[in-house]
């Protein structure tokens, strides 16, 4: 696997979020140096997804600043991987498929679908249309997409949804791996989440949340 980007940084300061003219939050300040991890809480519909969502690009915010640095000439969207609640897989394809896409369209190839399939445990799997699968068995599919392609920020939207004990192990294993090479992980959860050393965002809906580590 290679190594994630020396001396990356990624620092949030005051930001904000509206739908329309509601303030769905603001105050979100954080930092992340390379190897770092977050964990964002907060109940159901206090925008969670929402803050992924600016950090992808996907929204714009209302105020406040989202700034990387130490990635050379590759932007932010460049830089990550985003997994949703939504696996994001195309049903009519094989899980192999669905992965030699990822891995064609990300560029900076890693691992190759089969191998990423071995080490969530469905190599077995790989010849067989997503649609048959089990909602557990796609939420691994679209976590392999993690290893097919080198990006050093992941945004993980309850990345153990549907994941067994023994799949959530080894989802751990490939955060802290990804995290010893320099990568950042960023991810949502209302279960326990036992990184090592992470700093914890909860958002309120329409408050100030603050970034501290994690007891």
């Amino acid at each position: 696997m290679k190594a994630g980007v020396v001396g990356l940084r990624l620092d949030v300061e005051d930001l904000a979020c509206n739908r329309g003219e509601r303030r769905i939050f603001s105050g979100v300040s954080f930092s992340l140096a390379a190897g770092g991890a977050l964990i964002v809480t907060g109940r159901n519909g206090a925008g969670k997804s929402t803050l992924l969502d600016l950090l992808a690009g996907r929204l714009h915010p209302a105020g406040g600043r989202i700034a990387l640095s130490g990635a050379g000439d590759r932007t932010l969207p460049e830089c990550l991987h985003y997994v949703g609640h939504r696996d994001a897989l195309k049903s009519a394809l094989t899980a192999r498929e669905n992965l030699d896409f990822a891995r064609n369209f990300l560029g900076d190839p890693v691992l190759k679908a089969q191998e990423a399939l071995e080490v969530v445990g469905l190599a077995h799997a790989a010849g067989l249309p997503v649609a048959y699968l089990s909602a557990g068995q796609r939420r691994r599919i679209a976590l392999a997409r993690l290893l097919v392609a080198n990006r050093p920020l992941w945004l993980l939207d309850e990345p153990t949804s549907a994941l067994d004990t023994a799949s959530q192990a080894t989802l751990l294993r490939l955060m802290e791996e990804h995290r010893d090479r320099g990568g950042l992980v960023i991810a949502t959860t209302h279960a326990p989440l036992a990184l090592r050393d992470a700093k914890e965002v909860r958002i309120e809906r329409a408050r100030t949340v603050l970034a501290e580590d994690a007891p």
